[in-house]
């Protein structure tokens, strides 16, 4: 069921797709506290033919039955109550489920508006320790077989979180079956106005208001317009979570109304895998089409939040070859902190990286390859290297403090390392960027042959300089090693010279991983090195190597 596999073979272990990761054991000591189980399977009833509380099929006579239900419509059914309550858990059977007009406890539905065919809220559980559960059977043993829930007739999405607090949804596999994109510009735009439909839907998951939230073991993919329309969250968990292949957009934290979208608590995302978003998934074939960028009418961020707090920890994660940013925090203006641990970021047709505020980046690889989508057999109309494509870009609101270190940073747009203030703040000085152990390859700029790549450049902040120490760069400008310019203060362990990464600087990911005679083997400041590496092999404790890899 996991599409675009071809295209995802080459990530690192920790960058798995979902289904791959063991069940967390908060996990299955919180499945003790259920309330009532009910049962979803293929062959089961109605919810008048079976009561939903066993595991069995429906005989075919009779009603109230002691047999599953057929379909998670008959526990969630749409335009009606839910028949699960607060602290429930919905265990569905493998199996393929259709998701809108016509499915099995449907019934409340009609054609031309079946775009409001989507199941209610799921309710509430009591507490945290009690949450509501949706699983696909297998959720405790690696999720062999997730089923399927896919939509059709237009849905504005599958899965509904509205005010839903205190939720457990895992071992899922959220999709539709057509390739089509919603309102693309091209010859795949989604059929919207004459029913039928198509079997489309445009987002897999919608929340608001939302909080106390986990997510495991999740594939959304090949919806429409988005992956995830999701904001007004609070403390919510998200783990081994795919998110690839969606219309428009992978995970949208804008929800376009007047009631604002920050999110606040702890956003913890570990093992999340955002790709291939701002491109067409069609179905059963797992090859991207028709991506498209914002100068053709589209989005294409991987993760694209509006104003925002909360504290953001991402950790294990990637976001690869999206049509416009990678991951964007730009917006996070609300207060907060950015923790970005072992993450890797590439192939996105913008920034690979935009953060706001208070940001602490480790163990990470960001290679600003910003022109990958250039002549692809995929691309219908991408912005190449949008907003000047500088792979991270460092935005301020007003005295924070920077630091990246264990890094390795590539990038052939106009720079590598940008910074300045939000738009709307001012700096006030106590602004600064700290950058140490890493290895900075820059290229020529893809907007000026003659030109290269910066190392660091900002606007804005006054006298604001990059603190630069124990880094290896090259092919850059800017940068002076072991000398202070207007935008560095190079330290005299800089090294200015050709860090000999493997290579090649090309295809579907480029190997930063370092030749036994580069010069950032052994040479970092061991006092700052973290324990392990990007792909969580440990590093040593007292030679440790400059850039995201230990050899």
């Amino acid at each position: 069921m996991t599409r675009f596999i071809v295209l995802i073979l080459f990530l690192p272990v920790i960058f798995t797709p979902a289904y791959s990761t063991n069940a967390p054991t908060t996990s299955k000591l919180k499945h003790q506290n259920a309330s009532t189980v009910y049962y979803v399977r293929p062959d089961g009833g109605s919810a008048e033919q079976c009561t939903g509380l066993v595991d069995a099929a429906y005989s075919g006579t009779g009603t109230g039955q002691p047999c599953a239900w057929n379909h998670p419509f008959q526990a969630l059914p749409p335009a009606g109550t839910p028949r699960i309550a607060g602290g429930d858990t919905l265990l569905i059977a493998a199996g393929s489920y259709v998701m809108g007009y016509g499915a099995p406890g449907a019934e409340m539905c009609d054609e031309i508006g079946s775009y409001d065919c989507v199941m209610p809220p799921i309710p509430s559980g009591p507490s945290p320790d009690q949450p509501t559960r949706i699983l696909g059977v297998g959720w405790d043993a690696e999720c062999p077989a997730p089923p399927e829930l896919w939509g059709t007739g237009r849905p504005w999405f599958i899965v509904n979180m509205m005010d839903t607090n205190n939720v457990e949804l895992a071992c899922l596999d959220i999709t539709d079956h057509s390739g089509c994109i919603e309102n693309h510009s091209g010859e795949l735009a989604c059929e919207r106005d004459v029913a039928p439909y198509g079997d489309w839907a445009s987002y897999g998951l919608y929340a608001e208001d939302s909080a106390n939230v986990h997510l495991w073991n999740l594939n959304i993919h090949g919806l429409a317009a988005g992956g995830v329309h999701a904001g007004r969250l609070t403390d919510w968990t998200v783990e081994n979570v795919r998110v690839a292949g969606n219309g428009s957009v992978g995970w949208d934290g804008d929800l376009w109304d007047e009631n604002g979208d920050s999110n606040s608590g702890t956003l913890l995302f570990r093992h999340w895998v955002v790709e291939w978003n701002g491109c067409g998934e069609p179905y059963p074939v797992d090859q991207p089409i028709g991506c498209w960028g914002q100068e053709a009418g589209g989005y294409g961020d991987g993760v694209g939040e509006a104003e925002t707090g909360g504290d953001w920890i991402i950790e294990d994660s990637a976001f690869l070859h999206n049509t416009s940013d990678g991951l964007d925090l730009l917006y996070h203006t609300l207060g907060g902190t950015i923790t970005l641990n072992r993450v890797w970021a590439e192939g996105n047709a913008g920034n690979q990286i935009k953060v706001t505020g208070q940001t602490t980046i480790t163990n990470s690889l960001l290679v600003g390859n910003c022109a990958f989508f250039e002549d692809q057999p995929f691309t219908y109309w991408v912005d190449h290297c949008r907003a000047l494509g500088a792979t991270l870009q460092i935005v301020y609101t007003g005295g924070e403090q920077m630091s990246i270190v264990n890094s390795t940073i590539y990038g052939q747009g106009d720079g590598l390392i940008g910074a300045g203030p939000r738009e709307g703040f001012e700096c006030n000085g106590n602004e600064r960027i700290q950058l140490r152990n890493s290895v900075v390859l820059g290229d020529t700029d893809y907007f000026d042959a003659s030109d290269i790549t910066f190392y660091f450049y900002q606007e804005g902040c006054g006298a604001l300089k990059l603190d630069s120490d124990y880094n290896i760069a090259y092919g850059v400008k800017n940068l002076d090693c072991g000398t202070t310019n207007d935008f560095t203060a190079s330290g005299s362990h800089d090294i200015c010279d050709d860090p000999q990464v493997t290579g090649p600087l090309s295809g579907m990911a480029y190997d930063m991983t370092l030749l036994p005679s580069s010069p950032a083997l052994d040479s970092a400041d061991a006092t700052l090195c973290p324990a392990d590496d990007l792909l969580g092999n440990p590093r040593s404790a007292e030679t440790c190597d400059r850039g995201a890899y230990e050899q």
